[in-house]
């Protein structure tokens, strides 16, 4: 998530009841696109009012792999390729230059965390690090200080 820290932290709150209940009731875990949808749908109401957020909401369900962004006016797209924040020029230049359909998984990977990198190191507002599912297979939060030593020892 970008954008103001109350706001953020607030709607990945109500978004994270959200999908428990919806479990709860429906004994299945919602689908990424149905997650995408509620968030849209509870910010759309605000639209105007000044929130700050836009985010990425990525997942693995029953249709396969799902990537959306939805920001603070209800806006939902779906989509392959998203950065949000202040530093996601930066990480658009790296995935704009390098992103294939075809990549594989190790360098489909590789590709995000220089694209990562590049927005953290270069955009003072990022804030270094990089947080994400507790059921990635990538240990998080990454130091973005340890993305650029990892990659200079092996220079």
């Amino acid at each position: 998530m970008a954008g103001g820290a109350a706001d953020c932290s607030f709607w990945e709150r109500q978004l994270a009841l959200q999908c428990r209940l919806h479990e709860l009731r429906n004994k299945d875990r919602i689908s990424v696109a149905a997650a995408s949808k509620v968030l849209a749908n509870m910010v759309y109401s605000y639209k105007g009012m000044g929130l700050s957020m836009g985010t990425m909401l990525a997942g693995w369900d029953k249709r396969g792999p799902g990537l959306y962004y939805v920001d603070n006016d209800g806006t939902r797209l779906k989509g392959k390729l998203f950065s949000v924040g202040s530093g996601s020029t930066y990480a658009y230049g790296v995935l704009d230059a390098e992103y294939d359909n075809e990549l594989h998984d190790e360098a489909a990977r590789e590709l995000g965390r220089r694209a990562i990198y590049h927005a953290a190191h270069r955009d003072a507002m990022s804030g270094g690090f990089v947080s994400g599912s507790p059921r990635s297979s990538t240990p998080l939060p990454v130091a973005v200080v340890d993305l650029f030593f990892s990659w200079q020892s092996t220079t």
